[in-house]
């Protein structure tokens, strides 16, 4: 068999934008000599964005560019430009833009088959020209074609001038207003173009949302989701965070909660860094301050951390944690700690989300904190507060950082389910629970899940003191749990009978050794009186011993003297 020749693949050439995200979800930025339609409603930033890839493209890529504009006059356009920080003054001078404005009177159209644009080619054609031009922008088409009623002449003249670009090389985009059920007013505009990108800006109980999609892009992938998008004083950000997935690295690292005896609970060394923390509860357990610890702990370890409140301005929260020994002033005075306070109807879900990760890459923190995140719960849009956090958690688990969040439960619900149900995105869940008993309501604190370590599954009493947080065992008997007063009382009760059992013990060492030291003492006249006996017996034994000794020789003595027989013994024969 003869060797096939393999295919070669060629990336399709794009001219990169520069704007934050959106080359990452084009894959490289915009069809390079091709013409590219961005559409959408009034005010949703086309301007604007077709702008930035003219200054980016003269900025950092060395690309002039014409901007062709049908509606805002040249003054208008670099006035706006100003407050984003764009001299377009300075750029037009050093000819790296062009701004033209053109007038279109209505009645200067022709309304008949001999209509073109040549008009408009030689003076598109004189500025590519004179700039050595690489990029076109067309704002907006409307006003172009507003005195043109036939579709046909439109959709001709139309292909006729992007072809005519495409000849010249130049990389175009043509703004274009949305219309109703179609992506533009005509109706045409997206089947004469490369890539099309939809620019929504609407409006959900009363928060406005921006998000940008990739209708087409002929010859090349692209994500097609929505994405939300930024306007600041910055200029147009695309979040891609979509996009992410769960390929992050996971660290081994662990960090202290800022509480001694939580970390004892967490097998000894507390969270995992890069790991997501909820601490849920009632109202008033505790959640703000063992957040508040946590950026103590973190700002001691000279890490960063951006804290994002959603019911108490900065300087409230500041005070509020001074009440219990948490003085976060030195760390805002120093740089370390970043406080941002909004309220969650301010924006949209997916604008908090934007600025969020914005503010993210801006001051790169080692410790977020969002407290609370259910006050993002507004009638019944759990599944976009879920989604949302669920794109926020990616992306700072992909960042490697440290995510804190609290969340507020109501009294008597399963506590165990959150308003949001996000329990599948959080590593660490610490449940904070409120205890009556004799009249008195106490806190408790447990681990409810940590994933990957070791952790106790005892409940502790939660406290906050002028210094600090701390945790206390509990006492769990027949009565239940029993925290404060009863737990005080118990702990008097069980003292009382420690003291008692004590007294006991001491009463019965000292009965023992009273015992002992009679037994000692009877054991001692006992061996006097066996020494002293001893002594009798053993003179009496002498004296019986010298009897024996004398009566023996005596005997032997007499046996002498009466001249008996000899021991057979002593002389081995028997004489007669």
């Amino acid at each position: 068999m003869k060797n096939k020749a393999k295919f070669q693949r060629h990336a399709l050439p794009k001219s990169p934008t520069s704007i934050q995200g959106l080359d990452e979800i084009t894959g490289g930025g915009l069809p390079k000599g091709r013409p590219t339609l961005v559409c959408g409603g009034a005010g949703c930033g086309k301007t604007l964005f077709a702008m930035e890839f003219l200054v980016y493209g003269a900025r950092q890529h060395n690309e002039p560019g014409v901007f062709i504009s049908f509606e805002e006059t040249e003054q208008e356009l670099t006035a706006n430009a100003v407050s984003l920080g764009f001299d377009l003054d300075d750029l037009v001078e050093r000819k790296k833009i062009w701004l033209e404005h053109i007038h279109i009177e209505q009645g200067e159209i022709e309304h008949s088959g001999n209509y073109d644009l040549e008009g408009l080619f030689i003076r598109i054609h004189h500025a590519i020209e004179s700039i050595g031009a690489k990029r076109v922008v067309l704002d907006t088409l409307e006003s172009l074609f507003s005195g043109l009623p036939n579709p046909y002449i439109l959709r001709s003249e139309l292909r006729r001038l992007l072809r005519w670009l495409k000849k010249k090389g130049v990389t175009t985009i043509i703004t274009a207003e949305r219309g109703e059920g179609t992506l533009t007013r005509n109706g045409i505009e997206e089947f004469v173009s490369d890539c099309v990108i939809l620019l929504d800006h609407r409006v959900n109980d009363q928060t406005s949302i921006r998000q940008l999609r990739v209708v087409k892009y002929r010859g090349s992938t692209h994500g097609t989701n929505e994405y939300p998008f930024l306007i600041d004083e910055d200029g147009f950000s695309v979040l891609p965070v979509t996009s992410l997935g769960l390929n992050y690295s996971s660290s081994l690292e662990r960090i202290s909660t800022g509480i001694p005896r939580l970390d004892t609970m967490l097998s000894g060394k507390g969270y995992f860094r890069g790991s997501t923390v909820l601490v849920s509860g009632t109202a008033g357990t505790g959640k703000t301050s063992i957040a508040s610890q946590f950026v103590e702990a973190a700002c001691t370890r000279k890490e960063r951390v951006l804290f994002f409140t959603f019911e108490e301005s900065p300087s409230q929260l500041v005070r509020n944690m001074c009440s219990i020994g948490i003085d976060l002033n030195p760390w805002l005075k120093t740089g370390l700690l970043q406080f941002h306070a909004t309220r969650p109807t301010h924006y949209g879900l997916e604008t908090h989300l934007a600025t969020s990760i914005k503010m993210i890459n801006d001051y790169e923190p080692n410790v977020v904190i969002l407290d609370p995140i259910n006050a993002f719960v507004i009638g019944e849009n759990h599944t976009e507060v879920k989604i949302m956090l669920l794109r926020l958690v990616d992306f700072l688990k992909m960042k490697r950082i440290t995510a804190f969040f609290t969340s507020l439960t109501s009294a008597g619900e399963n506590m165990e389910i959150t308003d949001i149900y996000i329990s599948s995105l959080i590593d660490t869940w610490l449940l904070l629970r409120d205890i009556e008993i004799g009249g008195e309501r106490n806190r408790g604190l447990y681990v409810l899940k940590s994933r990957g370590m070791a952790h106790s599954n005892q409940i502790r009493e939660f406290k906050l003191t002028d210094h600090g947080i701390e945790l206390l065992d509990v006492y769990v008997g027949l009565e239940g749990v029993l925290t404060g007063s009863a737990r005080i009382a118990q702990e008097t009760k069980d003292e009382a009978e420690q003291l008692l059992r004590q007294q006991e013990i001491v009463r019965k060492q000292f009965a023992l050794e009273r015992k002992r030291e009679a037994m000692e003492a009877q054991i001692l006249m006992l061996r006097s009186e066996y020494e002293a006996e001893e002594s009798e017996v053993l003179k009496v034994i002498g004296i019986d011993k010298m009897r024996i000794d004398r009566f023996t020789h005596n005997n032997e003595k007499m046996a002498k003297s009466r001249k008996g027989d000899v021991d057979i013994k002593s002389t081995g024969t028997n004489k007669t």
